[in-house]
């Protein structure tokens, strides 16, 4: 679906429609979407992402790359992952998708909304929301993955939320060894810290994501983040 105008012009008429209107700017972006033929402004910003970028940030990945997907919330970030999947099983290529956050009917939906129907992919796409997601399950999962499998793992803070799991930079740093042993992508959705303020950046950055625990974030080979429409790539290691 094509958009009317571009993203940074759909963000200032809404802008201008919270002010005139005096109603809060979420609620005018959401307007905005509407008429652009979209429910809600985060499903336009991950189209937008989508067409911009999803194709061309697979093209960017290797086997044994850790990818991290940072974003506040609403702006897209698990629907790109999800586009990112698409993309891979359009090339033959394995997906998985390890989350602690939705049920298989909501990823779904997900999909439909990007006008996606699960079924023709059914034998390349692997839904896991298991309790026990942390590293050793990944990999238990991922053990017999074939080369170029891409795995999403929603999201990078639950992993060590779990008591009894390891800390957070252990575990990645063993996801990190086994996807470069085995030749697989892995991409970890990520939290934004509640004080980023985009008047003063207009993407977040490294410097942004939260971390409740210690994490050295140089463990990443790339990253990508959203905000409003705009997306952003970086070396991460």
């Amino acid at each position: 679906m094509k958009l009317s105008a571009p993203v940074y012009r759909l963000k200032r008429k809404a802008r201008e429609l919270a002010r005139k209107e005096n109603i809060p700017l979420h609620l005018a972006l959401d307007r905005i979407a509407i008429g652009e033929g979209f429910g809600a402004w985060s499903l336009l910003s991950a189209r937008s992402a989508e067409m911009l970028s999803a194709a061309g940030l697979l093209d960017r990945l290797a086997p044994g790359d850790l990818l991290l997907i940072g974003a506040r919330p609403g702006q897209g970030k698990t629907l790109l992952s999800l586009q990112l999947a698409v993309e891979a099983m359009k090339a033959g290529r394995r997906a998985v998708f390890f989350t602690l956050e939705y049920t298989a009917r909501d990823v779904l939906g997900r999909f439909r909304a990007l006008g996606v129907e699960p079924a023709q992919f059914e034998a390349l796409f692997t839904f896991d929301d298991s309790d026990a997601i942390n590293a050793d399950h990944i990999m238990q999962v991922l053990a017999d993955a074939p080369d170029g499998t891409l795995a999403i793992v929603d999201y990078l803070q639950l992993l060590d939320q779990k008591r009894g799991n390891p800390e957070l930079g252990a575990q990645i740093s063993a996801l990190k060894a086994f996807a470069r042993e085995r030749g697989l992508i892995l991409g970890f959705i990520s939290q934004i810290d509640r004080s980023y303020d985009p008047v003063t950046k207009p993407c977040p950055d490294l410097d942004d994501v939260r971390l409740p625990n210690s994490l050295d974030l140089s463990l990443f080979s790339k990253a990508c983040f959203l905000n409003s429409g705009e997306v952003r790539f970086q070396a991460a290691g």
